[in-house]
């Protein structure tokens, strides 16, 4: 009787090509591996298991210092200086002579009155956009967060539709929306077959500031409401199950489970909203360019052209300038986390 031969287990055609790879990868890991510990061995041995930390810390200390610390010292320095040199050992030492260029005014709340009228123009506009597009987004992004939360039908793809302004850049946000305003650009456009004449949005007062506020509460707001998702996620849903056993109403549940326990994610979305407002300069650059005249013209812009882009460049004045706006935005945000602390506390 023949004995039946033993069937061989097919063999995959890749299954080498795999291993080989395998092999490869661990080796080259290895390899790596070794070369790390020859350096960083005797490190440890000389300095500790616990103070290695700190030497991996060093890299991102030095970009920081040279990147962010230094030149932050040396913008303080040039606000001291005066004349046009670039290069610091060049400039003449003026002390705090353009501080006090900055602040000669006969009245504050007249920038006519004061010397340097531009930078006063600079900062009311600036005030008012914080004011308005702070406050509008914060609303706009509670609301459209408290929506998203709930279930609705497509509620992933709504998440994803409000939050894709947020990948565009400032500068390709400007010139999008500076076709459709423009006079004979896609909003005119569709004025026009309704009978409407072209009205001029980026030039006729109030509507530059009108837009630049809503364009920038429109780019940004989707980060914001996404921050604010997260904050009602990590409420337990027991509070409003417990709410609903005593009968409390939808906005009576928001007044009083919602809102106080997402009071730490508010203080969050208004430190960082409000200094990006502070520093909007590259999507109203690209849209109106800080006009008509000097109606929406900020901060930024303002340090800019007087350091950069005037014929005659005052770097001193900029610096002093940006030391300035620096400060209010430190003391600003140290404010409302001295709030944050103490509406918790209470």
């Amino acid at each position: 009787m023949a004995v039946p031969k033993k069937r061989r287990r097919a063999r995959l055609p890749f299954a080498g090509v795999v291993g080989w790879f395998g092999k490869a990868f661990f080796f080259i890991y290895a390899l790596i591996m070794n070369a790390v510990d020859l350096v960083f061995g005797p490190l440890q041995r000389r300095f500790g298991f616990r103070n290695m930390a700190y030497l991996f810390l060093l890299p991102n200390l030095a970009i920081f210092g040279i990147f962010v610390l230094f030149p932050m010292l040396l913008n303080i320095f040039y606000s001291g200086t005066g004349g046009t040199a670039l290069f610091p050992q060049d400039r003449t030492w003026v002390g705090l002579d353009n501080y006090r260029q900055i602040f000669s005014c006969g009245n504050y709340l007249d920038p006519n009155s004061c010397r340097e009228d531009f930078f006063w123009r600079a900062a009311s506009n600036t005030v008012v956009f914080v004011v308005f597009q702070v406050g509008g987004m914060v609303l706009l992004a509670m609301i459209t967060a408290v929506i998203l939360n709930r279930k609705i039908a497509m509620r992933g793809f709504f998440r994803s539709v409000y939050f894709y302004p947020v990948l565009l850049s400032p500068v390709v946000v400007g010139l999008i929306w500076k076709w459709i305003l423009q006079r004979f650009g896609l909003l005119n456009g569709v004025l026009g077959n309704f009978g409407y004449d072209p009205i001029l949005f980026l030039i006729e007062t109030p509507w530059p500031t009108f837009w630049v506020i809503l364009i920038s509460i429109w780019a940004q707001m989707g980060f914001y409401a996404l921050i604010l998702l997260a904050g009602l996620q990590s409420i337990p849903p027991v509070l409003y199950e417990a709410g609903e056993i005593d009968g409390t109403s939808r906005w009576q549940g928001f007044r009083h489970i919602t809102l106080p326990l997402l009071i730490p994610t508010l203080f969050v979305v208004l430190v960082l909203s409000l200094i990006r407002a502070v520093q909007v300069f590259d999507q109203v650059y690209v849209l109106t360019g800080g006009g008509p005249g000097t109606s929406t013209k900020y901060m930024v812009q303002y340090i800019y052209e007087t350091g950069f882009a005037n014929q005659i460049p005052r770097r001193g004045l900029a610096s002093a300038a940006s030391v300035l706006l620096g400060g209010v935005l430190l003391l600003a945000t140290l404010v409302q986390l001295w709030l944050e602390r103490k509406t918790q506390v209470d």
